[in-house]
């Protein structure tokens, strides 16, 4: 073979050589952003599970849409719940990232699982009634009444405690028809025309203009309900988590809680 033929494919080999160099490093750049990407890059989304007080349904999906609006990169899932089921779950393990009580004696029986709690909202009891208040209830004293049918929570539920609380305040001893787990548990009793009466926070009832009649409690009477959030120790995703938990002590945050009947904390 003539040292020119020799000459000229080395020169090609080269040529070709320099050409693959560049795009080589193009493709390693590509597969560096794609891991970026997945690390928590621009297009990445991080999924927040919050387990709520059941008392919170209905303004916490609404806040959960508000704040996943401001906060493109987040979402967030809740888990509703009495408070005394939650605190069993984040005993169990569950995977979650915040928790919110209706109450705090549950909040502190859960300090080495928890960060410092903060209270976002305050709530105060009503008695509620079927539409139009057919059993014509106006006290909690009417609610001895052994003739009509009332539906308590569990004492263990954050809104069963507090009933109790003031129904003994009154010394009045008060029989219901069921104890239930929580306190939509309690209202949807009502609702459905299977209990006469029964304790429920002033929000929920609220929920059901239509189908209930709230009952007010004199203050002097009734017990406040404090409801405190804290991120999760186990959280997989704790900046996000803490700062959805700030978020809930914003303005903004608390006119949706207050417009839907929730005091200042």
């Amino acid at each position: 073979m003539s040292p020119f033929l020799t000459g000229r494919r080395a020169a090609t080999a080269l040529v070709t050589a320099a050409l693959l160099v560049p795009l080589a490093a193009c493709s390693g750049g590509s597969g560096d952003n794609a891991k970026k990407d997945s690390d928590g890059g621009s297009g990445s989304t991080t999924k927040l599970t919050v387990l709520a007080a059941a008392s919170l349904t209905d303004v916490f999906q609404k806040a959960g849409a508000v704040y996943e609006k401001e906060h493109p990169g987040a979402k967030v899932t809740f888990s509703f719940a009495g408070s005394q089921e939650l605190a069993a779950q984040v005993k169990q393990g569950a995977p979650a990232d915040a928790l919110v009580t209706a109450d705090t004696k549950t909040m502190d029986g859960l300090k080495a699982d928890t960060g410092a709690p903060t209270v976002i909202a305050k709530n105060r009891l009503v008695i509620a009634t079927g539409k139009g208040n057919p059993k014509k209830v106006g006290a909690l004293a009417d609610l001895a009444d052994s003739k009509l049918k009332v539906v308590l929570a569990a004492p263990e539920v954050p809104v069963g405690r507090y009933s109790k609380k003031v129904l003994d305040a009154q010394k009045l001893t008060v029989k219901p028809v069921s104890q239930e787990p929580n306190v939509r548990a309690v209202l949807s009793k009502v609702e459905l025309g299977e209990a006469d009466a029964g304790i429920v926070y002033k929000t929920d009832a609220a929920t059901a203009p239509k189908k209930v009649d709230a009952i007010d409690i004199p203050d002097a009477q009734n017990a406040v309900a404090s409801y405190p959030a804290a991120t999760l120790k186990s959280s997989q995703h704790s900046a996000a988590a803490a700062a959805f938990v700030k978020w809930l002590s914003t303005p903004e945050a608390q006119k949706l809680l207050q417009d839907a009947g929730f005091q200042k904390p």
